[in-house]
């Protein structure tokens, strides 16, 4: 957000058709949505963290996720991304029954909040979730009412929470798959994080695009290049996308995924 002009002008040229961005504020939201509108780019989702497992933090959240989406829906965002957070990021404590309960019920009264400005919730995770038998991201699927709280499926958080484990990734797609709205894109190789998205590698993705569209699941992608430690720096940014963004349109096309 230092340069958004010239980093929404990559977007475009990479081949991209818009943005999810992190939100923060109201006026962050307005800053972005107004930049991609003057580039004829789209902003069909936002993503932004909350805290839902404590009572007046969970109602600070609420009601600044709520403020931030009547803003968004102006610029025609649809889907609205949240990752209730940790007890402390990076800690191993886990978050009680109580506590899981509790954000149960505060995912359905945003969710449904939501709903009524003609945007839809997705639940999505990382990879803290899935300790403890996945105990949390379990919850926030069965302990939630469907017509409410979608899922955001990021399939790598699922792979590496789960011990790099596709046969997990398989189960929560059949488990939950007609909830998913949404569905993160990035790629690792050997554990590790790629520089450039392919189809197949740690994770089967042209399976998971068969799987979703035989569900008759047609979710919004979005490529969500990361890296970490390890990962490779061969190329620059945008011809990583831009690669990323071909290897993508062509799953799309194979299994017949039209865009609007």
């Amino acid at each position: 957000m230092l340069h958004p002009e010239e980093t929404f002008r990559l977007i475009r040229q990479a081949g991209l058709d818009g943005l999810e961005p992190i939100a923060q504020s109201v006026d962050q939201i307005k800053k972005v949505g107004l930049i991609l509108q003057r580039l004829g780019l789209k902003m069909p989702s936002i993503y932004m963290n909350s805290v839902l497992h404590e009572p007046r933090q969970a109602e600070q959240s609420i009601q600044k996720i709520l403020a931030i989406a009547q803003v968004a829906k102006s610029f025609g965002t649809k889907i609205f991304v949240t990752n209730p957070s940790p007890i402390r990021w990076g800690s191993q404590e886990a978050k009680s029954d109580q506590q899981l309960v509790f954000q149960a019920k505060a995912l359905n009264r945003l969710g449904k909040a939501l709903k009524q400005l003609g945007i839809l919730l997705a639940y999505h995770n990382h990879d803290i979730e899935l300790r403890y038998a996945a105990r949390e991201f379990h919850h926030m699927m069965v302990g939630t009412n469907p017509q409410w709280v979608s899922l955001c499926l990021d399939a790598h958080w699922i792979y590496r929470g789960a011990g790099n484990s596709q046969v997990a990734l398989w189960d929560v797609v059949e488990l939950y798959g007609d909830r998913i709205v949404e569905v993160h894109l990035r790629q690792s190789h050997n554990g590790t994080w790629s520089e450039v998205f392919t189809a197949k590698d740690d994770i089967d993705y042209e399976r998971l695009f068969r799987r979703l569209r035989e569900k008759g699941v047609r979710p919004l992608w979005v490529l969500e290049q990361a890296v970490e430690s390890g990962t490779p720096h061969t190329l620059d940014s945008l011809t990583c996308f831009q690669k990323s963004t071909v290897e993508i349109r062509r799953l799309m096309t194979r299994e017949g995924f039209h865009e609007k």
